[in-house]
């Protein structure tokens, strides 16, 4: 049986993957959130690191979230229209994708 390289819901996160997400975190000057409850502590970890480390976090996601009082903003409106607007204003300033 052959398995993608991926994560499935209620499976744990390989140690060296975790790793590297909290070293990222670690640079990083906040932490953005995208379409996930979070119910599932392997991501929820990252939200209690960030406010560790002092970073804020925002999120978008419709609906209630485990994190939601540790946001600094929220936008509850559907990930691909929030995520398109923010694409497109990155261009308008010369910041976009390369």
């Amino acid at each position: 049986m052959l398995k993608p390289d991926v994560v499935f819901f209620g499976e744990g996160v390989p140690r060296a993957r975790v790793d590297g997400a909290f070293a990222a975190l670690e640079a990083a000057d906040a932490m953005l959130v995208v379409g996930s409850s979070l119910m599932m502590y392997s991501g929820y970890r990252f939200c209690e690191r960030a406010i560790a480390l002092g970073k804020p976090i925002a999120a978008i996601n419709r609906g209630r979230t485990r994190a939601d009082p540790l946001f600094a903003l929220k936008v509850e409106r559907p990930c691909a229209e929030v995520l398109g607007a923010l694409a497109g204003r990155l261009d308008q300033i010369g910041i976009g994708a390369r």
